[in-house]
This record gives structure tokens, C-alpha cells and sequence, in this order.
């Protein structure tokens, strides 16, 4: 049985989280304005598909959301004691390095089924611009599987937030755009996963272009 919520703890550890640290560095630090709220589901599972420049972006994400958003998170993070706890609560799946896209996708789907939304780099790897130019079709076969919408989320700005060379975050100002949420492809349907998968992608480049 699917469930509409995420588990009360990881709320709780959200948004702890979100308002101590990530909420000051992005409306104070990054200058951060989050434009199209209204367009994110309350509750139920759902897909955020976004681009992807920074490391930065997935605590930037889900502070924008408004709800805590899981990611997948390497093998290696789930063997430090204290630190597993903290992610798992926080919604991030471990996957193991090399091996096939199918484990993500068991345990995306296993987290949609859990209430969470569920974030997805539809490039599956970062861009040095922040644009999207060889989608992915990972995402929207999530979505079919799972029979959930999609979200588009563009992050602009992120890029310049570490200059090459430094470790420390520069103060750049940041805007993050959401769109309206896709249905989901049927399942089964090849041509649909690539219309939906374009489709996202070129929404999200739009919003990339409004810039600041």
C-alpha cells in the first residue's frame, strides 16, 4: 500500500535541517528566489526531475520544495554509523557503483511507494552550464512504473556557486523555477517514455533561459 506522507521522523528531520542551515544559505546567502510553489504536490508520491550543476543541488532542491525529496546516494555513505541513520531518515536509497540502472530504479520506485517525492538529474550527471542536452530516460520510466506525475524544476545559478580551484560556496544569487506537473507515460510505451523525456527537458531549458 502506498503511503501519502513521508514517515513523521523524516519530516521532522527536514525540516530541522532546512531551517537551520539550507533555508539561511539560500534566501540569505544565495539571494535565492523559489518562483511556482503552488505547483508542488502537498502529499503523494512524485517525481522532481531537474538539471543538475552543483553538489549543491540537492539540499537546494528539496529546501525549495517545501518537502523533503530523496535521492540516491552512493554504497559507501550507508557504511558510516551515524551518518546512515541521518540520510536514511533524510529519504537518500543507497546504490552500489558499476552496477545497473535497475537497482536505482527498485529503489526509486521503493521510495515513491514510502509517500516521498523523489528526485531525479535528468542528465543523471552534472553540466558545466546547468543545461540539459542528452536527457535521460530513467525518470520517466520511473514515473510510468509508478504511475506518478513529474515535476520540472530548473536550477539556475548553481554552477558558479564553487569556482574551480575553491572549496568554499561563493555568494552567487540563485532562482529556482518549478513547473507544472507532467503525467507519466504509460508503461510499455517506448515513444512515450521519449516524448515525456524531451518534454521535461525542454521545459526545463526554458526556465533556464528566463535567467534571474
Amino acid at each position: 500500500m502506498t503511503r501519502d506522507r513521508e514517515p513523521w521522523a523524516s519530516l521532522l528531520l527536514y525540516h530541522l535541517f532546512k531551517w537551520s542551515v539550507v533555508a539561511p544559505m539560500l534566501h540569505l546567502y544565495f539571494r535565492g528566489r523559489v518562483h511556482g510553489l503552488q505547483n508542488v504536490p502537498r502529499r503523494g508520491p512524485v517525481v522532481i526531475v531537474s538539471n543538475h550543476a552543483s553538489d549543491f543541488d540537492p539540499p537546494l532542491l528539496s529546501c525549495a520544495m517545501g518537502r523533503p525529496v530523496s535521492f540516491m546516494a552512493k554504497e559507501e555513505l550507508f557504511r558510516v554509523p551515524v551518518l546512515k541513520q541521518a540520510i536514511l531518515l533524510y529519504g537518500a536509497y543507497p546504490v552500489k557503483r558499476g552496477t545497473s540502472d535497475r537497482q536505482a530504479i527498485r529503489s526509486a520506485l521503493n521510495s515513491l511507494d514510502q509517500g516521498w517525492a523523489t528526485g531525479v538529474f535528468l542528465q543523471g550527471t552534472r553540466t558545466i552550464d546547468g543545461r540539459i542536452t542528452n536527457p535521460k530516460l530513467g525518470a520517466a520510466l520511473i514515473a510510468a512504473k509508478a504511475q506518478v506525475p513529474l515535476l520540472p524544476v530548473s536550477l539556475w545559478g548553481t554552477q558558479a556557486i564553487v569556482k574551480k580551484g575553491h572549496y568554499l560556496p561563493r555568494p552567487v544569487p540563485l532562482t529556482i523555477r518549478i513547473a507544472p506537473p507532467i503525467s507519466p507515460p504509460p508503461l510499455g510505451d517506448r515513444q512515450a517514455l521519449e516524448a515525456v523525456t524531451q518534454e521535461c527537458a525542454t521545459v526545463i531549458n526554458a526556465l533556464q533561459a528566463k535567467g534571474r
